[in-house]
């Protein structure tokens, strides 16, 4: 699975804690498909998951988020989850929001992610963002994105960890 490339990258440098949005917003699924977990997000996961964050983490940490992650973590630094910076990739619910955390924000996406905010969007909101050409929602999954943003995040967080 493509996130245990994450955790192998990363746990060598970093304490990593790792959640899954499903789980972190009570979804119990009979048919697992997008459409369903979809629909049980947008009809009280998402806040369910907020919730249970904000309950379960009160350091300020380095958010690494997907899909409905992302948004999980936007809304929750929103309510005051101590954030120190949010990198989230092809997280589509994000570009239904009109303020954005007062923390460091790097959004990524594929090219071809028929669910990423607009540009209009994305320069009102004032995140840093990058789209990743030739790529649609999936490009979490492919092994020279996880490169990518795991050399991101390494020299990204271990430059502001030695800024005191």
């Amino acid at each position: 699975m493509w996130i245990t490339s994450y955790l192998g990258y990363l746990q060598q440098y970093y304490d990593l804690t790792f959640y899954d949005s499903q789980r972190l917003a009570n979804i119990h699924l009979t048919i697992n498909s997008d459409e369903n977990v979809g629909k049980e997000f947008d009809s009280g996961g998402i806040a369910t998951a907020v919730a249970h964050l904000l309950k379960n983490e009160k350091e300020p940490r380095h958010y690494l988020a997907f899909g409905a992650g992302g948004t999980i973590a936007w809304k929750a630094a929103l309510k005051g989850l101590p954030v120190e910076s949010l990198y989230a990739i092809s997280s589509a619910w994000v570009r239904l929001e009109s303020q954005r955390p007062v923390v460091d924000v790097k959004l990524l996406y594929g090219e071809y992610d028929e669910f990423k905010p607009s540009q209009e969007w994305m320069d009102r909101i004032g995140t840093r963002n990058e789209i990743v050409r030739n790529f649609g929602h999936d490009l979490y999954t492919d092994e020279k994105i996880i490169i990518k943003v795991c050399q991101d995040l390494l020299v990204t967080v271990s430059v502001k960890d030695t800024v005191i």
